[in-house]
């Protein structure tokens, strides 16, 4: 089991930048991929970007292509988003996931932490 915390969430005006970090815990494998989804009030939940282990293959909504910028830190076991650039839009509980392989759903959350951009 891997367990996962957010950190870094808060608010910010619309064009600036804010810096999330997930800290993982636990056995992870070199196979795994992480990702950060978004959830906005009274919207479902949606993917953000991804990364793998290697650090090698990333993925991005097309909403934040050029504007986030997703890395990992195996050495400290932490996965981070960069945000620039960021719009109203971008508000949101934003949420750090973990699966083990490529293919097949993600398997463990964290908690989620609040960012909002104000206009």
């Amino acid at each position: 089991q891997v367990q996962l915390e957010e950190s870094g969430g808060g608010l910010v005006q619309a064009g600036g930048s804010l810096r999330l970090s997930c800290a993982a815990s636990g056995r992870t494998f070199s196979t795994s991929r992480m990702g950060w989804f978004r959830q906005a009030p009274g919207k479902e939940r949606e993917f953000v970007a991804a990364i793998s282990w290697s650090g090698g293959s990333t993925d991005y909504a097309d909403s934040v292509k050029g504007r986030f910028t997703i890395s990992r830190d195996n050495a400290k076991n932490t996965v981070n988003l960069q945000m620039n650039s960021l719009k109203p839009e971008d508000t949101a509980v934003y949420y750090c996931a973990y699966k083990r392989f490529l293919l097949g759903d993600y398997e463990n959350w964290g908690q989620g932490t609040q960012v909002t951009v104000s206009s």
